[in-house]
């Protein structure tokens, strides 16, 4: 396990950086890696999520969503984009944390420890077969329970009772932004499971319906391209309008922080 930190008590302790007012911890997968599993063996709750340019635009718009994304112990940079525009603030970010990559690590650590899970997420046929592909991979994890992310408000209960009925080491929360986030909000207090992570859309990879952009577009900041690619009517409004958008957010920002010194 890496050194970088054995005990936290709480998100203070660990770097962050600040950007329109979003709270983000810029380390490594291997960090969080080590705080993570620091957490589960002393029984410490940790909620994770990551951001991207598209959650980024949607947080400036919605205070709640910003207030959850802030109160979450962990929150890793989910896309090169941001990595970009965090270092071109002078902050030192030493890579992108990939949320995929980052389930993996927490499937493989489960597997290991014979930890138990509960799926949260996607389509019922999905879901099926992220578990099986799971259970054939990681044969020692015990899957505690599944359910798929289509209900309706006054199911939000009953769900919550069924996930902590199975008590799950782990929490995957397979939604899209901010409805995992504002799920987890509600019941973060009620909550047992001991990490809950939300990883968007990893149930379609791992199930095997999405495949990942090749390692040299994930290292140089083009997974967005392969995916649009792969879904052109589905997300070319989230890919080209919204890095747009982000660009605009970011050029604003930099000249509120060129304005601010000049000022001083």
């Amino acid at each position: 396990m890496s050194s970088y930190v054995k005990e936290i008590d709480s998100r203070e302790d660990i770097e962050e950086v600040n950007i329109f007012n979003i709270r983000i911890n810029p380390l490594r997968r291997s960090e969080f890696l080590a705080i993570i599993e620091s957490a589960i063996r002393n029984r410490r709750q940790l909620a994770q999520f990551g951001v991207n340019s598209a959650t980024i635009n949607d947080i400036v718009r919605n205070d709640e969503f910003r207030n959850t994304i802030n109160s979450a112990d962990l929150v890793h940079i989910d896309g090169m984009s941001v990595v970009w525009a965090l270092r071109s603030f002078g902050y030192a970010v030493p890579e992108r944390v990939a949320t995929p990559d980052l389930a993996d690590d927490i499937l493989a650590m489960a597997n290991r420890e014979r930890m138990s899970i509960f799926l949260f997420g996607a389509q019922e046929n999905i879901l099926s077969e992220c578990r099986n592909n799971i259970e054939k991979k990681f044969p020692k994890i015990v899957i505690a329970g599944s359910r798929n992310g289509y209900y309706r408000p006054e199911e939000e209960k009953d769900i919550f009772d069924l996930i902590n009925k199975a008590n799950p080491d782990i929490l995957f929360l397979g939604m899209s932004s901010p409805k995992k986030e504002l799920f987890f909000e509600s019941y973060r207090h009620k909550l047992n499971a001991r990490y809950i992570l939300g990883v968007g859309g990893y149930f379609d990879i791992i199930s095997g319906h999405i495949r990942r952009a090749p390692r040299w577009m994930q290292d140089t900041g083009l997974e967005w391209l392969f995916r649009l690619i792969q879904e052109p009517r589905r997300l070319w409004k989230r890919y080209l309008i919204g890095i747009f958008q982000f660009f605009c957010l970011v050029t604003k920002e930099k000249f509120r922080r060129a304005f601010k010194r000049k000022g001083e």
